[in-house]
C-alpha cells in the first residue's frame, strides 16, 4: 500500500465506514419504536426518522473529510448542525489496500459527484420488509458511475442472534466488487426482478414481454441490484419513471463492476453528472448476463411511452 493512496480509494474507504455507521443508525431507530413516518408525496413516497439521520451522518461525515465534493442525497433537508455522534471519521483499510485504477488515479475531489439514498426501500422498512432495505453511496465522475458502496442494514436478520447482523458490498471499476459471493441464475431461466410498490402497465407488459420464468416483486433498487449479482434474478426490469439518480448509481457502478450492465429502458447510459435532472424517466433495464437478450425484447409501446 502506498503511503498516500489514491483520493478515489480514499473516498470509498470513507463511504464504507460511513455506509456502516448508516446501518447502525437505521437499526437504531427501528429498535427504538417511533419510525418518525411522513408522507413526502403520498403513501408510496414515505421519509423517516432514519432517512433524515442517514443523509445527514453521510453527507456530513464526507463533506467534512472531502470539503470539494458534489454530494446530492434524496431528501430535502433543512441546514442544520449535526450531532457529533452521527459523524463518522474512519475508513475501511482494506480498500486502501488496492491500488486505484490509473484512470482514476488522478481524479481531483470537485471532479466528482456523490449520489447518496440514506434508505432505499423506505416503504418496505415501515413494513417490516427488512431485508429489501439498503443504504446506497454512489461515486460519479465525468457523469459515470465508477464506485460504489451498498450496506443492507438487515443482512441475516433472519438467521438467529448469533449470526453477525448487516453487510457492506463495494466495488470499483477497473478492481471489482466485494462482500458477496458472485453468483448467475443457470442458464436459460429468465427470472425478473421488479418493482414491488410503483407497478402500472407498462411495467407489467415490459415484463410480460421477457417471456419469464418466474417474477419476483421487492423493494429498493439496491435490493434488486444484489438479486442479480447473487443470482436470484436474472435481469431488473422497471419500465417507468419511478426511480432517481441516487438509487441507481452505486448499485450500476457494483454492477458494472462484475460485468453487468445497466441502463434507461431504451439501453441508453445513465447520467450522473451534478447539473443532470434527478428523475430516471426511461426506466431502468439492468443484467449480469445477456442484457441483449432482454433489451430486444422491451416492447416499442414501452420504448414510446417513456422518453428519455
Amino acid at each position: 500500500m502506498s503511503s498516500t493512496p489514491a483520493l478515489l480509494m480514499r473516498l470509498v474507504a470513507s463511504a464504507y465506514a460511513t455506509a456502516e455507521k448508516a446501518g447502525t443508525i437505521v437499526r437504531k431507530v427501528m429498535s427504538g419504536g417511533d419510525l418518525g413516518i411522513v408522507e413526502k408525496s403520498g403513501a408510496n413516497d414515505l421519509q423517516t426518522l432514519a432517512d433524515r439521520l442517514v443523509q445527514q451522518s453521510i453527507c456530513t461525515s464526507l463533506a467534512r473529510g472531502f470539503p470539494y465534493l458534489t454530494i446530492i442525497g434524496e431528501e430535502d433537508l433543512p441546514s442544520q448542525d449535526v450531532e457529533e455522534e452521527l459523524i463518522e471519521t474512519g475508513q475501511y483499510e482494506e480498500i486502501l489496500k488496492h491500488s486505484c485504477p490509473p484512470q482514476y488515479s488522478s481524479i481531483q475531489e470537485d471532479q466528482l459527484v456523490v449520489w447518496v439514498d440514506p434508505l432505499d426501500g423506505t416503504k418496505e422498512y415501515t413494513e417490516g420488509l427488512l431485508d429489501h432495505v439498503t443504504v446506497l453511496i454512489g461515486i460519479a465522475y465525468e457523469g459515470k458511475a465508477i464506485a460504489g458502496v451498498i450496506n443492507q442494514p438487515y443482512y441475516n436478520y433472519q438467521a438467529g442472534d448469533d449470526v453477525a447482523l448487516g453487510r457492506t458490498i463495494w466495488g470499483v471499476l477497473g478492481i471489482g466488487a466485494f462482500g458477496f459471493q458472485l453468483k448467475e441464475v443457470p442458464d436459460g431461466k429468465h427470472i425478473i426482478t421488479t418493482t414491488r410498490s410503483h407497478s402500472n402497465k407498462l411495467v407489467t407488459d415490459c415484463v410480460a414481454a421477457m417471456n419469464p420464468d418466474k417474477v419476483v416483486r421487492v423493494g429498493g433498487a439496491g435490493n434488486k441490484i444484489i438479486q442479480l449479482i447473487e443470482g436470484q434474478a436474472s435481469a431488473y426490469v422497471f419500465a417507468s419513471p419511478g426511480c432517481k439518480k441516487w438509487d441507481t448509481c452505486a448499485p450500476e457502478a457494483v454492477l458494472h463492476a462484475v460485468g453487468g450492465k445497466l441502463t434507461d429502458i431504451h439501453g441508453n447510459i445513465i447520467q450522473y453528472n451534478k447539473e443532470v435532472k434527478h428523475m430516471n424517466s426511461a426506466g431502468v433495464l439492468a443484467t449480469l448476463r445477456n442484457f441483449d437478450y432482454y433489451a430486444s425484447r422491451v416492447p416499442d409501446s414501452v420504448k414510446e411511452a417513456l422518453v428519455p
